[in-house]
């Protein structure tokens, strides 16, 4: 049972990476297309990827009222939430929304606390404050650089896509504990793709040329992939742990965020951020080591 949710950090960890890698290629490719047509494309090469583990995996028979409940969370996490995302970051940068982000575990704390779904310890309080003071410190002053109305709708948008991401998040938990992973990624992501059908039209995805350069196809190919993936990956943490273990390594996305931008955008990597990796990293400690009292 340890080993197997040591595993399930490790993929959580791994889906912290991916949601910051795919913010910093999201914010690549936003100015060529809508939001909701980047998150309609997103989710569908998405799908398709899940579509060669689906017919090898175990069938399982959804119950009709689970269904339901199950594709309207696909439809919050990967229609709404995403879409708020992607035109969040027509306003603020991948760096700063990836912080914003980051508040995603505090927020999913506090509601499985609410929810009476998860204890709410010291432990886990501090680690994930000092996660977010550890990203804080990484990213430092342009956190606050910019105070134009539309850094403040950006910001707020990004906010509300982690509230509705971390509601999500708690309200998983019973139905990954009855069915396979797969077949309740695959469902809720088909159901945010139906969604996000309908406002990717109105964005003219259907009936007017493309304006994506190759390197903006390259991009969104890349975030397809890897979401689908990395949803995988999300689903099967949740199941095997506890909802704040798995979203507390979403503070690993902004740093991720910001060693790409060092790296593919010259950005500078300042001692802030070394400050900040090592802030991170003790708060992922603290919100994660083992506790001998019940969660």
């Amino acid at each position: 049972m340890r080993h197997r949710e040591t595993l399930a950090l490790l993929a959580a960890a791994a889906t912290g990476v991916q949601v910051g890698a795919a913010l910093v290629a999201s914010r690549f490719v936003i100015h060529e297309i809508g939001p909701a047509s980047l998150a309609f494309l997103r989710y569908c090469i998405a799908v398709l990827c899940l579509v060669p583990l689906l017919l090898i995996a175990e069938r399982a028979r959804i119950a009709p009222r689970d269904l339901i409940a199950v594709m309207t969370l696909g439809i919050v996490q990967f229609g709404i939430l995403i879409a708020l995302l992607n035109l969040g970051l027509q306003f603020i940068s991948s760096t700063r929304a990836a912080l914003l982000f980051a508040t995603f575990p505090l927020m999913t704390m506090i509601i499985a606390a609410l929810l009476g779904r998860e204890r709410l310890t010291s432990a886990k309080a501090a680690g994930v404050v000092l996660t977010i003071v550890g990203v804080g410190i990484a990213l430092g002053e342009p956190l606050f650089a910019g105070t134009a109305a539309g850094e403040w709708i950006g910001a707020l948008l990004v906010l509300a896509a982690a509230f509705s991401g971390a509601v999500c998040s708690v309200l998983y938990r019973p139905y990954l504990a009855r069915y396979p992973t797969l077949p309740v990624g695959a469902w809720a992501m088909l159901a945010s793709v139906a969604f996000l059908s309908v406002p990717a039209g109105m964005e003219g995805l259907y009936t007017q040329p493309s304006d994506l350069t190759m390197q903006g196809i390259l991009a969104v190919i890349f975030i397809g992939l890897s979401s689908g993936i990395g949803y995988v990956l999300w689903l099967w943490a949740l199941k095997n742990t506890t909802p704040t273990r798995v979203t507390v390594f979403l503070s690993l996305s902004p740093i991720t965020a910001a060693v790409l931008g060092a790296l593919i955008l010259s950005e500078p990597f300042t001692p802030g951020i070394l400050v900040g990796l090592i802030g991170v990293a003790g708060g992922l400690w603290l919100a994660t080591r083992p506790s001998h009292s019940l969660e």
